[in-house]
């Protein structure tokens, strides 16, 4: 040590440190949309920010997820758009139209610039903005009579080619050499861009194919996330069930308690159509679970949730609170989640458990647990980043516990934890031999509150109460 005839001080950093608990309402959606970057990771986090995909043009699923995503409430959404108009459109050559009555409207979405022609195929000398208006959904109108009823025009321009949009698409591919990811392989950009990982992965009108399924659950099990599976549309409530069964090869044939399968499709408003259309369920309950986590806390059940912007559902689930042969428990008996409607009630979510029952009967079957847990995980882990390397003495092993200790006693406060949770330093977990390889291990040893699933009333007849009656 350098000589030094005075006084000095010496600051020493000890005691607990402060958890940063992880995002938890952050959805990662992947999907087509007609405008906006390419297989690019964009943040939205309103509507604001999703105008930048486009319209809700029939065919293109993101625009979609988002209106629905956001009527729900407030969400953080990591967005994957993987249309390239280079290689997933079609052409549309000479579509012969009639005015009439001042407007038309094309047989598809145009995507791009519209050639209009007249009926002999030459330019028509028409102008956009001047003589008409053509929106994103193909609808032509007419300005002020610059084109007389009656007359004939032909359109060439480019539609979405949805069999394009293969699953290995959505899936995507990543370049060691470069670095380029396609799909949803981008969002394994999310922690160094954003800070955080998507914790509720959803491909809304794709989730249903069993490669993709299969891709979602492997990203779910390295974000510690859970992925949102929706059965085909047309399925029924028996096949719903079945696709559950030995041998099946639906994406519904997974006992992973990532997965938490969704069933059926449910209606609402399309501006394309002016008419209600049946959408997947995955995007509004991705909004429901990021509402919910805003609202009241990760811990807290996604289901009895009222499902905002809805008016109707694929086909009606017969269900009653009491009634253990009706549809909606039979669905929910076999690891599935659904709607539950009857008189006055509205439509709410309704389903806690994940794919994991009932092949797993253990508490994390439970979606609120499971996710529980990875928060709690995840921010310990992120905690102790600040202790790794440092010399190994009883005060790092006092630093870490009561770090995490302090982090518990918060939780069990705000209901996320039950009573007793704790961080344990245990010496018979840490030999010396463990200790000389720099490697410490602490136990966490906790319960998430489980949702209250049933509740049962014994009722009795008491004749001796009958003498109450004089």
């Amino acid at each position: 040590m350098a000589f030094l005839h005075g006084v000095e001080t010496i600051v020493q950093d000890k005691g607990p440190r402060p958890v940063t608990v992880v995002k938890s309402a952050v959805i990662g959606l992947v999907g087509i949309a007609p405008t906006g970057p390419l297989n690019t990771l964009v943040q939205v986090n309103g509507t604001k920010d999703a105008a930048q995909f486009g319209k809700m043009v029939p065919g293109f699923t993101i625009p979609q997820a988002l209106e629905h995503i956001f009527k729900q409430g407030v969400a953080s959404v990591l967005v994957v758009n993987v249309f390239d108009p280079t290689a997933h459109c079609s052409d549309v050559t000479a579509e012969e139209k009639t005015v009439t009555a001042g407007k038309l409207k094309l047989a598809y979405a145009p995507i791009g610039t519209v050639t209009v022609l007249n009926n002999a195929g030459e330019a028509s000398g028409f102008v956009l903005g001047t003589d008409y208006t053509l929106d994103e959904f193909g609808n032509f109108k007419v300005i002020s009579g610059a084109i007389a009823n009656n007359t004939v025009l032909k359109f060439t321009y480019k539609r979405l080619n949805a069999a394009a949009i293969t699953s290995s698409v959505i899936i995507g591919t990543y370049n060691s050499s470069t670095g380029a990811r396609t799909g949803v392989k981008c969002w394994a950009l999310a922690k160094n861009q954003f800070g955080f990982n998507p914790k509720i992965l959803i491909a809304p009108g794709y989730s249903s194919v069993a490669a993709v399924a299969t891709e979602l659950i492997s990203q779910a099990d390295a974000f510690r996330a859970i992925t949102l599976l929706d059965a085909a549309f047309g399925t029924t409530v028996s096949a719903a069930i079945t696709n559950r069964g030995v041998g099946a090869s639906s994406n519904f044939n997974t006992a992973s308690k990532r997965a938490y399968l969704l069933y059926p499709y449910l209606k609402a408003y399309d501006p394309a159509t002016d008419s209600n259309v049946d959408f997947p369920y995955s995007q509004f309950m991705a909004g429901v679970i990021a509402a919910t986590d805003n609202a009241s806390g990760y811990w807290f059940s996604p289901s009895n949730k009222e499902i905002k912007g809805i008016v109707g559902v694929e086909r009606n689930i017969t269900a009653g609170a009491n009634d253990i042969s009706s549809e909606a428990n039979s669905l929910n008996a076999a690891g599935i989640t659904t709607v539950f409607n009857t008189f006055g009630s509205g439509y709410n979510t309704w389903g806690n458990r994940s794919a994991a029952y009932p092949t797993v009967t253990t508490p994390d079957n439970f979606i609120a647990v499971q996710r529980t847990a990875d928060v709690i995980h995840e921010s310990l882990e992120n905690a102790a980043l600040q202790f790794v390397d440092r010399p190994i003495n009883k005060a790092l092993i006092d630093a870490i516990r009561e770090t995490a200790n302090g982090f518990i006693r918060q939780l069990i406060q705000r209901g996320a934890l039950l009573t007793g949770s704790e961080v344990i330093y245990d010496p018979n977990n840490n030999p010396p031999e463990e200790l000389a390889a720099g490697h410490l291990t602490f136990d966490i040893v906790m319960m998430p509150p489980v949702p209250g699933e049933r509740i049962t009333f014994n009722s009795f007849i008491d004749i001796n109460l009958l003498k109450n009656v004089a």
